[in-house]
């Protein structure tokens, strides 16, 4: 790939994040650009930590996969027989299967297809007490399904959240500690973690958006610490880490590495979705590339692979636009 004029396309658009290709164990391109807040003026560095808005969902089907290589979670089986669902509308024909690949047809926290505003969700409900899986139910549990399960395969957070909430209960551990421990360690991701917003840690980005000419921070745009939908706190490189060990079955078996990588329901002619991921077709039906991208207000980002040239790409941005004009070139430069 040619990287040329790269870094002057990223000061052109005033990037604000980290970008970094590779292929294989050589570093084709990497660069850290713009602030990790706007309060202070601290530059962004290759070692910055940046929440991963919706990428975090790949840890949590890797998660659930590992359980049911284990033996305690099925994929076939009712959510209901892991969850505490009392009177919800979840159905209970919807299964894990459903929850990971986006075909489950439960509602989630906030629509957009129906022009529901995330921003809502928090005018009556303070951001800061929504911090445990469990917390989330409320925002979606209740409300009447979008469709039956297994019959249209439509993007939700809210299927994440259930699927790891049947985590939290047959291994007995939170979520984020499980996947710490089973995911972040195993996976060498020795900067990665679930930072709560509100606190100080090192070399955490703040989010912020400019809107109006003027600077927003994101703290109370959503809650203030990751779940299983979105959230966690990586550097660009501890993202490649996980894809490297994914692939290299360090994660999961062999058998549950393959199911992993390859596409599980069709969402349009295009694009198919996996366990997490999300799968970028050829004409001729093949994979060209393999991604799971991430939005939230003062984040985005995405981890990318593309199949012939075998480069990974990882692109993370502390402002909910950051990322998407750099994903777009790199796009095409490899043929896009």
């Amino acid at each position: 790939m040619d990287t040329t004029g790269l870094e002057a396309f990223l000061s052109d658009q005033h990037f604000s994040g980290v970008v970094v290709l590779k292929h294989g164990n050589a570093t084709l391109f990497e660069a850290a650009t713009g602030l990790v807040t706007q309060r202070w003026g601290i530059p962004n560095t290759l070692e910055t930590r940046f929440d991963s808005a919706g990428i975090t969902k790949l840890f949590t089907s890797v998660a659930v996969l590992q359980q049911v290589e284990a033996g305690k979670l099925d994929l076939e089986a009712s959510i209901h027989e892991y969850v505490d669902l009392g009177e919800t509308t979840i159905d209970r024909e919807v299964t894990l299967l459903h929850l990971l690949t986006h075909t489950s047809g439960i509602a989630d926290d906030a629509d957009e297809d129906a022009d529901e505003s995330y921003a809502e969700l928090w005018l009556d409900r303070p951001t800061y007490s929504v911090t445990a899986t469990r917390d989330f139910l409320p925002l979606f549990a209740h409300k009447p399904p979008v469709s039956a399960p297994g019959v249209e395969s439509r993007y939700c957070n809210a299927g994440y959240i259930l699927a790891g909430l049947a985590l939290e209960e047959v291994t007995g551990r939170s979520y984020r500690q499980y996947v710490f421990d089973e995911i972040f360690a195993r996976a060498g991701m020795l900067d990665s973690g679930f930072y709560d917003r509100r606190e100080a840690a090192p070399r955490v980005a703040e989010g912020w958006d400019l809107i109006d000419d003027g600077w927003v921070q994101n703290i109370f745009s959503y809650p203030p610490i990751g779940s299983p939908d979105a959230g966690a706190h990586v550097t660009a490189h501890d993202l490649l880490r996980f894809m490297d060990a994914a692939r290299g079955s360090q994660l999961m078996n062999p058998e549950f590495t393959e199911e992993f990588f390859i596409p599980q329901v069709e969402y349009d002619e295009t694009t198919s979705y996996g366990f997490g991921l999300e799968f970028d077709l050829n004409e001729d039906g093949t994979v060209r590339s393999y991604y799971k991208d991430g939005i939230n207000p003062g984040a985005s980002g995405i981890l990318r692979h593309y199949v012939a040239e075998e480069i990974d790409v990882a692109v993370l941005s502390n402002s909910e636009d950051g990322a998407w004009d750099v994903v777009l070139e790199i796009d095409e430069r490899l043929g896009g």
